[in-house]
């Protein structure tokens, strides 16, 4: 992978994806938060519906999961949060269930990246018995919270898969891991929300490109509006505010070249196909 400082063009003409690489969305539920407690400027009165989404990114070299959605026991999970965490909620097929439905060859799934530990990150590996990949730094975050258990739950028994961030600076970023070492799923470090969070890029094609951003903003009026969490909200969820500013920032400057997905905003998605029933037996796996 090219070391691109700030010149994000230059790293993703230089990124080499194979043919075959390609995603797919794996909604697995919403909870519905007031705007106003998304973002500055939000009204209580707009009520939005925050995704649980997976993504599946195939690749001939191995598919992985980009966050694993609400899984089978999500109910025992949400209950295992504080009073005020909670909120009207709607589940639907569980990330493994999607994966049968479709006919998926669960041999080709290498792991789950965690964008971060947060519970609705996590549920899903429940059901889910492939290798986690998450940095150092994020599972002594998850090992020191206390309103947050769901994630050492559903980990127990799982293969923790840690893995670095020490290549080298992209998209503006200080450092990287490029997963298959083409440039197809790039992970970057965004340690603000949790001191573990990562941002995680896929170049499907030179016109297709994606950053899943996990939860560095709530919803997409972060990006296209250069909003913050509320204080409060900064207060109670964020590690470093500060931090999350400088990779809101980064993150805005790659719009220009892909598409920002934060993980709980339907709208980010849209596009991204659907593992529908049936489509899982016909993925090309061949790379040619």
């Amino acid at each position: 992978m090219t070391n691109s400082g700030a010149d994000p063009a230059h790293a993703l003409a230089a990124a080499g994806p194979p043919r075959g690489t390609r995603i797919f969305q794996l909604p697995t539920g919403t909870y519905e938060t007031p705007a106003a407690l998304a973002f500055q400027g939000g009204s209580f009165r707009d009520r939005r519906q925050f995704a649980a989404t997976a993504v599946l990114v195939q690749h001939p070299a191995g598919d992985v999961l980009i966050d694993a959605g609400f899984g089978a026991q999500a109910e025992e999970h949400i209950r295992m949060l504080p009073a005020f965490r909670r909120a009207p909620h709607s589940l639907g097929p569980t990330v493994s269930e999607q994966l049968d439905a479709a006919g998926y060859d669960r041999a080709r799934l290498i792991g789950v990246i965690l964008t971060h530990s947060h519970w609705d990150h996590v549920s899903g590996l429940d059901s889910l018995d492939v290798p986690v990949l998450v940095t150092e730094e994020e599972l002594r975050y998850a090992d020191r919270q206390r309103g947050d258990r769901v994630f050492r739950r559903v980990a127990a028994g799982r293969h923790l898969r840690t893995y670095d961030l020490d290549g080298p600076a992209h998209l503006g970023f200080p450092a990287s891991h490029d997963l298959h070492g083409d440039g197809s799923v790039v992970i970057l470090p965004a340690p603000g929300h949790t001191t573990g969070s990562v941002v995680v890029v896929v170049t499907v094609r030179p016109d297709e490109r994606y950053a899943f951003i996990g939860d560095l903003a709530w919803q997409l009026d972060g990006i296209t509006r250069g909003v913050r969490r509320p204080l409060l909200m900064r207060l109670l969820a964020d590690s470093d505010p500060a931090q999350i500013r400088r990779d809101l920032a980064r993150v805005t400057a790659l719009s220009r070249h892909m598409r920002i997905v934060p993980a709980h905003d339907a709208r980010g998605y849209d596009g991204i196909p659907l593992l529908v029933p049936g489509h899982g037996t016909d993925l090309d796996t061949s790379g040619t």
